[in-house]
């Protein structure tokens, strides 16, 4: 099965603190960079689980761009899309708990434009895989489209992930949820956070709420199904849902939940 992913390439800065954040101060962290970015991620897990994938976005020229795209090519993901400009940078901060909080610059991923897209990109695709980081701006919800609608001309289907409640706050409910069905896709991804956030006004046939710990609700034809989360101890919460998403596309429910297992288990996003 081959998914295309259609978003970021960035650079992940993961920093884990050694004691509580001093304001004004110092304390000592532990610092490591990956390639990340939600598109990426699951673009990387989806090849790490036995499938291949296609990353579709526009990525920098300059140094960081060429350390992110290394990786991410040497993980066996086709890249395709512009190149050029200032790539993005993700500082994750993790806490005691080893949950994560995140300062996003997307850079030059966020100028990917409809009229950029190559439909033979999306081809030979089974799925597309939308981030909802594309939904932030009417620009970048035109090219979602556009991409929904190629790939879907060639037969693809297509999931969304919301991606960030904040993002949904931001952007307002209604319209993320309109730019959301814009896209008509056969399944969203959301967290418990997201999918508050969204209340109700946007969904899919399937929508899959991502519940971490506790695992994640399939809400289908009125039905909600529980499935539980599969025993890991937690280091690093950072791409889980990617990851996640990664093992759904590819093999429904045990595998996303045993992929998110795998994720958390370790520091980073990428598998």
């Amino acid at each position: 099965m081959r998914v295309c992913t259609l978003g970021d390439l960035l650079l992940d800065v993961i920093v884990q603190p050694s004691a509580p954040l001093a304001p004004g101060d110092d304390v000592v962290a532990s610092t490591r960079i990956f390639a990340g970015g939600q598109a990426a991620n699951v673009a990387a897990w989806i090849v790490e689980l036995g499938g291949s994938a296609r990353l579709v976005g526009g990525r920098g020229d300059d140094a960081s761009g060429r350390l992110a795209g290394a990786e991410l090519a040497a993980r066996g993901v086709e890249l395709a899309g512009p190149v050029g400009g200032r790539t993005g940078v993700v500082v994750a901060l993790l806490g005691a708990d080893r949950d994560r909080s995140m300062a996003s610059d997307r850079g030059v991923a966020a100028d990917l434009s409809a009229g950029a897209l190559d439909p033979a990109w999306f081809a030979d695709c089974d799925w597309l895989h939308v981030s909802g980081y594309m939904l932030s701006t009417e620009a970048g919800a035109a090219t979602a489209a556009e991409a929904a609608r190629l790939a879907r001309d060639a037969g693809a289907r297509v999931s969304v992930d919301a991606a960030s409640a904040t993002l949904v706050g931001v952007v307002g409910c209604a319209l993320f949820a309109e730019r959301i069905a814009a896209l008509e896709p056969e399944l969203l991804f959301a967290t418990t956070a997201e999918h508050a956030a969204l209340d109700g006004a946007a969904g899919a046939p399937t929508t899959v709420v991502k519940r971490g710990a506790r695992g994640c609700t399939i809400l289908r034809d009125g039905r909600a199904e529980d499935h539980a989360a599969v025993a890991a101890t937690a280091v690093d919460s950072t791409g889980a849902g990617d990851a996640f998403a990664a093992g759904w596309l590819l093999g429904g429910p045990e595998l996303a939940l045993a992929a998110g297992a795998r994720c958390v288990a370790r520091l980073g996003a990428m598998p």
